[in-house]
């Protein structure tokens, strides 16, 4: 008889949730989680929000300042975690948060909520970089893929029943009670993330790529003034029909800001739609405008144009999310050209949205709008996770970060001014009833002109 020997031991590999990693990964979902709930729930009560703090003019704005600043976090976070280390970002973006969600359950002003969403944003945009980050550092190669499926699992949650709580939370108790019931769930998961967090000294640290894109003086300054530019344009377009020369002074300002920042973030050629990855990461821009500049807006007339309360006012959002999962699952199971799963994903957003218009109309019940955003979410899944599949496969691999935060950029920038853009017309065409009901016609033809153009420009992805 022989001793056994090491390798006659059959090797088992290391499982996300096995005791090694079990606090860590369920921290870190529990973080993505509250993000991504306090993401799907703050639409469904932003009527209620607007009506309290009379901030109907500050409707579509409130999403875009969260959006603009989580912009900018994304990038600076990604430079500050790859040469410091993740720890501090995502602490630092974790209280940025937290303050958020207590200065907007505090708001007593449209101003201070609006600041409270852009402290938001911050902390979402820099508390998911550093964990994409630790996620890179903690976990071995062979888990990673694991540890990525799981965080992209645990938007699914909130996207379905997000909406329906945070209209019951809204309704019984008040639209505060959204942000303020996160802030504890905050303390468990900081708890859970405490072991990776003192693993950050002994993790790998990562080179720079010494592509352009990797410098951070240039990188946080163009990131600055994309941020910047994206909110002064939607301030000078928002500002047109009452101040006509000063708005249009703020509306070219904030765009050539806005495309000096893109310049530099993007890959070379984008802002000419230059073929393969350029026009790649501008279809994530494209995606995202049409569908989330109506998405903003369908709880906002349900509830003022068809009377629906905030919980049956969600019911759409949740099914846009029940078709964006189908819709990412049975691209995954498709062969061949991935320009035409672009081009059939917009496609389905375009249709969708035509159908969701008809919501508003007399005669027509507001439950349209629940088929109709199966139907967007279904384009959205479908075509968005091509887009970002096919970017990756386009990109070296020294340049697979740097492609990753483009994508990214171009994602928040078209809904925050696509949202914005929304925003400004509903003011300019008006408060009442009939007036949001046709602004919201007015935003729903023009985001569908944004997806049938990415129908015409998926052939350029190739």
């Amino acid at each position: 008889m022989t001793a056994p020997k090491a390798l006659d031991t059959p090797h088992v590999p290391p499982r996300i949730f096995g005791p090694e990693y079990r606090t860590a990964t369920v921290g870190i979902l529990l973080v993505i989680t509250l993000i991504a709930f306090e993401g799907m729930s703050v639409g469904v009560v932003m009527p209620d929000v607007a009506k309290d703090l009379d901030a109907l003019n500050l409707y579509g704005i409130s999403f875009s300042a969260f959006l603009i600043a989580s912009l900018f976090a994304n990038v600076v976070a990604g430079l500050w975690s790859d040469r410091r280390g993740y720890p501090v970002p995502f602490l630092t973006g974790v209280l940025l948060f937290v303050a958020g969600m207590a200065l907007a359950g505090a708001a007593t002003t449209s101003a201070l909520f609006l600041v409270a969403r852009a402290v938001q944003g911050l902390g979402a945009g820099a508390s998911i970089v550093a964990l994409l980050v630790m996620i890179a550092r903690v976990y071995p190669e062979n888990v990673r893929p694991k540890a990525f499926a799981a965080v992209s699992a645990a938007w699914v949650v909130p996207a379905m029943v997000g909406p329906a709580v945070a209209g019951f939370v809204g309704t019984q108790w008040g639209w505060r009670y959204v942000f303020y019931g996160i802030i504890p769930l905050v303390v468990p998961a900081l708890a859970m993330l405490l072991p990776a967090l003192r693993m950050s000294g002994s993790a790998p640290q990562a080179e720079p790529s010494g592509g352009p894109r990797s410098r951070p003086l240039a990188m946080t300054l163009a990131a600055t003034a994309a941020a910047g530019g994206a909110g002064l344009l939607l301030y000078g377009v928002d500002r047109l029909h009452l101040h006509l020369v000063s708005g249009a002074v703020e509306t070219v300002a904030g765009l050539a800001l806005l495309l000096y920042g893109l310049y530099r973030l993007l890959p070379p050629g984008a802002l000419r739609f230059r073929r393969g990855l350029p026009t790649t990461v501008l279809m994530r821009g494209f995606f995202s405008a049409a569908f989330f500049g109506v998405n903003s807006f369908i709880p906002l007339v349900l509830q003022e144009v068809k009377s629906f309360e905030a919980g049956a006012a969600g019911i759409a959002l949740t099914t846009g999310a029940l078709g964006w999962s189908a819709g990412s699952y049975l691209q995954s199971k498709q062969d061949g050209m991935a320009y035409r799963r672009i081009r059939l994903g917009a496609g389905c957003v375009a249709a969708g949205i035509l159908i969701c218009l008809a919501s508003v109309l007399p005669g027509v019940s507001g439950w349209i709008a629940v088929p109709a955003w199966i139907v967007a979410g279904f384009g959205m899944g479908f075509g968005m996770t091509t887009v970002s599949v096919t970017a990756l496969r386009q990109s070296p691999l020294n340049e697979q970060g740097a492609n990753s935060a483009a994508l990214s950029v171009s994602d928040m920038l078209g809904s925050a001014l696509a949202i914005g853009v929304g925003g400004a017309l509903v003011n300019l065409i008006g408060h009442s009833s009939a007036e949001i009901a046709t602004g919201f016609v007015v935003i729903s033809l023009l985001m569908a002109a944004i997806a049938l153009s990415a129908t015409f420009l998926a052939g350029r992805t190739r």
